[in-house]
């Protein structure tokens, strides 16, 4: 050993690190393990460790299971086990023995590990293995396909729309619970369709396996299911000496069913999370797997509490430490700052939105000029539109700003098109893709391009199918080029490089007739075409953009931010797992924190204290929480005064108000003090003579 890798750690990050026993055939014997990591306690570099220390107490990193929530976390996590075995053995850092000793070849997100899994047991599951994983946006487009098929676009009651449709199938399927619960907890007023959802999502489970299609949620309920068995759980549990879980507190049951599946004793089995961080509810996660982990097993799991905080002060800490100590249900600790003292957070009283878009911006360019650059300060809110105003503000103060959010990069349109030929290519069954393809030629309407799918569904391959079907006259000049390029595609002896160069260039004739700025837009084109040259093979590419896709087209994303510097504008949602040095947050009243839609439901109630706890630890120096005195109603004229005074918070507590510096606006009386006339008139007597 060149060095001891666990001398950085902290005895708790240290203790978590090495759970376990060694073991002379397996390396490291440990029973379960739940590590609750608190804001800014050091939670991935304890889990990079844990890693590391497995992989030098001799476990295989092969047979190492990590599961993320993104793949950018399960990379980081991998290339800190890399350093850190790499300095522990002496090996120069980067090169190919370092990579090799910790390299961990099941390291990804949910759903990327569980097509994985998927694949190799696809005959087992009744799967073809080459199955097509669509995105949530042709998910949402089959779905309204079927929706129109039985008939219910065409009711005389408003029945919900495809993208609603879509996500009431999804949260009944990542919650396990009856679609009537689903229906009156989140979607009450879908409640009298109860019946008809039924038969719509029936029939698009049935089209989907049809096709052998699977979205976003079948990877989870798939492997599920195929855990569900006892024989297949214990093969696929059988891969794994150990499995570790980053960010235990955001799964749902599905992923929580599937760990126990694989670890029914809990052997080997790590989870690293906070409760105190649980936002994610609206996804269908569910504090509950955190909360009653330990219990699930006997003897109860070890449970290590990281409270050493790196990011903030301790009046910061002592805010938050008081506002979670309220919740009902939680994990207790209280977090301690490494970093020492520094000043309270305000809780600052303002008369209305336009009191707390100055107060914002006045303390911004303060800070500013006291050295904090903007990028290092975030306004927060709990919804996207509480931030209009401040918004109007910024600009007409020539303050720049990012808001979090926008096009997604694989919703644009010419990027959907690109895609749908190599989808189609490589699963001959998906609909979805072949008709988008079709619709690409001109004089391919949808009656044209469903008359072909009848005539492919006949044929024995793709090939036979295109080659047989009389293509409409207004496109018959462009279908031999659409029949050589599906054909070379979809043979299974194609090889995967430069199949993407010759979409591109087949499809960019095609992009210059349907879009406008198609020389920008072919940008994204060469794009894909880099991306695609770094993977193995096409079923990789296609699965890694379903499941991972880049966030801005480039063409649509609007003009590039050409300044020194911006301010940074989120919802807390947003804003988890980041930091910054000053922090504001708008809007801390009842009816925003918590929201009004949350006010009945008592599990809600505590989710909405979590996400107060998340915004306010955030802030490394400075926290400022802001409460409008004012709140303008809508629907009066344009300067019209109709309001309602803002409630503060029930969530601020005597003992969480006892750690703020409480400010406010000067008395508006203050300025005409000193010339105010010295005299006295008898308004009464006046008032009296009236009735005389």
């Amino acid at each position: 050993m060149a060095a001891d890798p666990l001398d950085v750690l902290n005895p708790e990050q240290r203790a978590a690190a090495t759970w376990g026993e060694r073991d002379g055939a397996r390396g490291v014997r440990a029973g379960p393990l739940l590590v609750i990591a608190g804001a800014g306690t050091g939670k991935t570099q304890t889990l990079a460790h844990r890693v590391a220390h497995l992989v030098l107490q001799g476990v295989d990193p092969a047979r190492i299971l990590l599961l993320t929530f993104s793949r950018r976390a399960a990379e980081e996590m991998t290339r800190r086990a890399e350093r850190i075995v790499a300095a522990s053995l002496g090996r120069p850092q980067g090169s190919g023995a370092a990579r090799r000793d910790a390299r961990l070849p099941w390291a990804g997100p949910f759903h990327s590990i569980g097509n994985r899994l998927l694949r190799l047991h696809a005959r087992e599951v009744g799967l073809d293995p080459a199955f097509s994983i669509i995105d949530r946006g042709d998910s949402a487009d089959l779905l309204d396909v079927v929706r129109h098929g039985l008939g219910l676009s065409a009711r005389d009651k408003r029945f919900p729309r495809k993208d609603t449709c879509l996500a009431i199938y999804s949260h009944r399927i990542n919650t396990l619970q009856p679609l009537a619960a689903t229906l009156a907890a989140h979607w009450p007023w879908c409640a009298g369709f109860e019946a008809e959802l039924t038969q719509l999502f029936r029939a698009y489970v049935e089209r989907k396996q049809a096709q052998q299609l699977l979205d976003y949620d079948d990877l989870l309920l798939y492997w599920h299911g195929m855990v569900g068995d006892p024989l297949l759980a214990r093969h696929v549990s059988a891969l794994f000496e150990h499995v570790l879980v980053d960010e235990y507190q955001d799964t749902n049951r599905l992923q929580a069913g599937i760990l126990r599946s694989l670890r029914p004793a809990g052997e080997g089995l790590t989870v690293v999370g906070d409760d105190a961080q649980s936002i994610y509810s609206f996804r269908a996660a569910t504090v509950d797997n955190i909360l009653e982990f330990p219990a699930q097993y006997s003897p109860a799991a070890k449970v290590v509490t990281l409270v050493r905080n790196y990011r903030s002060t301790q009046p910061i800490l002592d805010a938050a430490n008081a506002l979670i100590a309220a919740a009902e249900r939680k994990h207790d600790k209280q977090l301690v700052a490494h970093r020492g003292g520094g000043a309270r957070p305000r809780l600052v009283s303002v008369a209305d939105d336009r009191g707390q878009a100055d107060y914002v911006i006045d303390e911004v360019l303060r800070q500013r000029e006291a050295g904090v650059p903007l990028r290092r300060q975030a306004v927060l809110f709990r919804s996207g539109h509480h931030s209009d105003f401040l918004e109007v503000e910024l600009t007409r103060r020539n303050i720049p700003f990012v808001k979090y959010g926008g096009l997604k990069f694989l919703e644009a349109a010419h990027v959907k098109d690109f895609l749908a030929v190599l989808r189609w290519a490589d699963n001959p069954r998906n609909r979805i893709a072949a008709f988008r393809a079709l619709q690409l030629l001109p004089g391919m309407g949808p009656a044209h391009s469903d008359r072909c799918l009848s005539t492919l569904a006949a044929a024995p391959t793709l090939s036979v199918g295109l080659a047989s079907f009389e293509a409409p006259a207004a496109a018959r000049a462009e279908w031999p080029a659409l029949v050589t390029l599906l054909s070379s595609l979809s043979s299974p002896s194609a090889a995967w490089p430069g199949q993407a160069e010759r979409v591109r260039d087949w499809y960019l004739p095609h992009l210059e007739r349907n879009y406008d700025a198609a020389f920008v837009r072919a940008g994204d084109l060469e794009q894909l075409v880099r991306i695609a040259g770094g993977y193995p093979d096409r079923e990789r590419f296609l699965t890694e953009l379903a499941l991972d896709p880049p966030q801005a087209s480039g063409d649509l994303s609007g003009p590039p931010l050409l300044d020194e510097d911006y301010l940074v504008l989120s919802t807390v949602h947003s804003a988890k797992g980041q930091e910054w040095q000053s922090v504001y947050l708008l809007n801390v009243n009842d009816g925003n924190f918590p929201s009004e839609f949350a006010a009945g439901d008592p599990a809600l109630l505590e989710e909405e204290r979590r996400l107060l706890y998340v915004a306010m630890t955030r802030a490394r120096d400075a926290l400022h929480l802001i409460t409008p005195l004012r709140y303008y109603v809508t629907q009066q004229p344009r300067f019209g005064d109709a309001h309602v005074y803002g409630a503060t918070s029930r969530f601020l507590t005597p003992a969480v108000l006892a750690t703020l510096e409480a400010t406010g606006p000067a008395p508006a009386a203050a300025e005409f003090a000193a010339s105010r006339p010295q005299v006295r008139v008898d308004v009464a007597a006046t008032l009296r003579a009236l009735w005389d």
